[in-house]
């Protein structure tokens, strides 16, 4: 067995892993994620394309909107579209709401809001769980609203396009005004869209993959595009003065690009909100004191405030609650004595990112895109693959096993730049970045977001391109308007099926009877491991060693599990990056450049140990799955993926744990299974649980991997101090020690030895 497991086993992770994913593969946890859809297609076989039954938003080639005059004696109307029907969300945008009141109306600016309340989440100010219309005036008090109940509207499906149109057109007829803006509220995924609605629910759009795989109903992109434009029809706006996004991940330019048309300026992010959301009290109190202001102001003013001008923040009172006394949060700074406003919003915000951008700077940036787009079918295609490994990413909402797709457009084009050396690129690559810049006007980022610009865009695998459900049939379906004004989605097509395009031919494009190829495919061999000794203890480490040859290196990973012989099975205990000698960085974001031609001998000393989550009482061994390369430890990010339960009722989500410096820094909810759908922060409270979710590699008769499953493994709960990270000395047995080479394209492979621990 062990001359076996010495072998060289190679795996294609993205290949295998997204079964579980967007198919169902065989031993997982059980729920299909996106919904049990067929495995990924081989990169190398053919794929056909359908083309969606469902007619795609109408997609009106859009020119720069004239300035909006601004002046004295001019009113606003603040419309707060606040879909809180979520377990996770609920408290949060709750507050959000009774810090808007903080604010209030006046004679000049006018505030409403529809609120979609949970039932069997936040019980507060009467636990009510239906939908309400209020006028928001002054009110001091965060706990409960003081504003006028204008309509309760009983269970509404506020992932209906059809309730936004209703609630805005209801608006904007009752409270005149001279300046529009409409601030949404829920989860968020990026380009598909997000605000989805358990109760009453719903399926919602059919026809589109992503649509049909994703359950329940959901506000997809193009149903937002349709929505605003039909609110603009009906009440002859010519445009929002600004449509703001309170929501993870929609920060992209195919969002941004369906907004261009209804509005002059929008908000949003590109990563994970922190549950805080934005500062509505801060940017609606200088809103009162200069209504005269624009939309370019007002936009400065919600990036300016988000986080350290929330009230959770500076109000003494509001952040003493958030920091509670026997709170896990709270334990983090050593009990609300010890946290000022400032570690706070250096916590918080660490992992952060907001951008206001002019829309009307849209066509000009869409045509600097256009322009790299068509060059880049002139240049190597695996150098445009390496510039995609390495670039910024944000959080997937496509499983946690799938390869990062959302990324800095930004630093993405810097990376192309330096990736093919083509001097026609690198003066494309500066167009989108003079666009860039132009059509930002305030971004803010933390420290562990460092490269990102303001703008995300959508690049994915070759695995994910060939999908339906992540490919070009949801793609051009729900970013619609994107796709038929953008050479992007063309591009794509070039990159993974070879269909060329020309320079003026932008439309929506989805390549029939065509085989998928992937650019960043490695040709990659990985020696047998040599050992220095087949027995390690504490205090005496192991040399490993080996042979890498091949092309279209991307990243290497230590890997260590322990060998269940019984079982037939290794338990996946560590898997680490292994630092090149040569690592490079473009605006703090890092990368590692590997030996000319890909042929180097690699080593490594290991040493037994393993890691554990300790919550001050118990200790569970778990895998710390790196989230970004050549950071030193204490600002590296690593995450913990399991099951979250709630105390209060026992109701659970897929959760993921994310730490520093070795203490746990924040947990986020996912709203499907195995790290699929919308992410949000959660805030533990006292007495709720986590249990990790344990990999495992099932092995055949010949010691050759048969499939990857998951289970769970031990609990920790939540109690009056903040989980952290331990080292451990490995327990007694056999482990299975080795180097994993990563290509361009995700795909694995991996040699292991056999190692004794003593």
């Amino acid at each position: 067995m062990w001359l076996i497991l010495g072998l060289l086993v190679v795996v294609c992770i993205c290949g295998f892993l997204a079964m579980s994913l967007l198919g169902g593969g065989g031993g997982g946890s059980g729920d299909g994620g996106l919904g049990g859809l067929a495995p990924f297609p081989e990169a190398t076989q053919p794929q056909a394309f359908a083309t969606p039954v469902r007619p795609v938003a109408t997609a009106t080639r859009f020119a720069p909107a004239p300035a909006a005059a601004s002046g004295e004696g001019q009113n606003w109307l603040v419309m707060l579209y606040q879909d809180a029907d979520d377990k996770i969300l609920e408290q949060d945008i709750y507050l959000d709401l009774n810090e808007a009141e903080r604010a209030g109306s006046s004679e000049r600016v006018q505030i409403v809001t529809q609120l979609d309340r949970y039932m069997g989440g936040y019980t507060a100010d009467g636990n009510w769980h239906s939908t309400k219309r209020f006028h928001v005036s002054y009110d001091q008090d965060l706990g409960r609203l003081g504003s006028q109940e204008l309509a309760d509207l009983g269970e509404v499906n506020m992932a209906d396009g059809a309730s936004l149109v209703d609630f805005v057109t209801w608006a904007v007829e009752n409270f005149p005004a001279d300046k529009h803006v409409l601030i949404l509220s829920d989860h968020g995924m990026g380009w598909p869209g997000g605000w989805s609605d358990p109760a009453p629910g719903g399926r919602g759009e059919s026809g589109i993959p992503l649509a049909d795989a994703i359950p329940g109903d959901h506000l997809y992109l193009m149903e937002m595009d349709q929505a605003l434009e039909e609110i603009r029809a009906r009440t002859g706006l010519d445009q929002f003065e600004m449509v703001g996004l309170d929501a993870c991940l929609m920060g992209h330019v195919e969002v941004l690009t369906a907004l261009a048309p209804h509005a002059r300026y929008a908000v949003v992010s590109q990563e994970t909100e922190p549950a805080l959301g934005w500062a509505y009290t801060s940017f609606l109190q200088a809103l009162l004191q200069n209504p005269d202001a624009d939309g370019a102001e007002l936009s400065r003013l919600i990036v300016d405030s988000y986080i350290e001008g929330d009230q959770r923040i500076v109000d003494d009172q509001a952040r003493a609650e958030f920091l509670r006394q026997g709170s896990p949060l709270g334990g983090l700074f050593g009990g609300f004595a010890q946290a000022s406003p400032a570690q706070l919003v250096q916590q918080m915000g660490a992992g952060s990112t907001l951008t206001a951008v002019d829309l009307s700077a849209m066509p000009g940036l869409m045509g600097s895109l256009n322009d790299l787009s068509y060059v880049l079918q002139g240049t190597n295609q695996s150098a445009l693959a390496r510039a995609r490994t390495y670039a910024l990413s944000f959080t997937s909402v496509f499983g946690s096993q799938v390869p990062p797709s959302y990324f800095d457009l930004g630093n993405l084009v810097q990376l192309f730049k330096e990736h093919t050396g083509d001097s026609q690129v690198a003066a494309a690559a500066d167009g989108v970045l003079a666009a860039i810049d132009q059509a930002v006007i305030a971004e803010k980022h933390g420290s562990k977001k460092a490269g990102a610009t303001g703008i995300s865009i959508y690049y994915p695998n070759s695995n994910l391109y060939g999908n339906p459900v992540t490919g070009p049939q949801s793609y051009t379906a729900i970013a619609s308007r994107f796709a038929d004004a953008s050479l992007w989605d063309d591009f794509l097509a070039f990159h993974y099926t070879g269909r060329s395009f020309q320079q003026g031919a932008a439309e929506l494009v989805i390549p029939e009877g065509r085989s998928i190829e992937a650019p960043g495919l490695g040709a990659i061999d990985v020696g047998a491991i040599e050992l220095s000794s087949d027995t390690a203890a504490p205090g005496q480490p192991v040399l490993i060693s080996t042979d890498i040859q091949g092309e279209n290196i991307g990243y290497v990973y230590l890997f260590v599990g322990f060998y269940d012989q019984a079982a037939s099975s290794i338990f996946v205990a560590d898997r680490d990056y292994l630092e090149s000698s040569d690592t490079r960085e473009i605006d703090g974001v890092y990368y590692p450049v590997w030996p000319e031609g890909g042929d180097f001998r690699l080593e490594f000393e290991w040493e037994p140990v393993v890691f554990a989550i300790s919550d001050g009482t118990d200790s569970v061994v778990a895998l710390f799955t790196p989230e970004s390369y050549g950071r030193s430890f204490e600002e590296a990010v690593y995450t913990v993926d399991g099951i979250y339960t709630y105390a209060d009722d026992g109701e659970t989500r897929y959760a993921r744990l994310y730490f520093s410096d070795g203490v746990l820094q924040r947990v986020y909810g996912f709203t499907g299974e195995e790290g699929t759908g919308s992410p949000r922060e959660i805030i533990p409270e006292t007495g709720d649980q986590f249990t990790v979710l344990e990999t495992w590699q099932d092995l055949d008769a010949q010691g050759n991997i048969d499939q990857i499953s998951t289970q769970l493994g031990g609990t920790l709960t939540f109690g009056d101090q903040m989980f952290t990270w331990q080292d451990l000395d490995a327990a007694q047995g056999d482990y299975i020690v080795g180097f994993v080479v990563e290509d361009l394209d995700g795909n694995a492979y991996e040699s292991y030895a056999a190692i004794r621990v003593e």
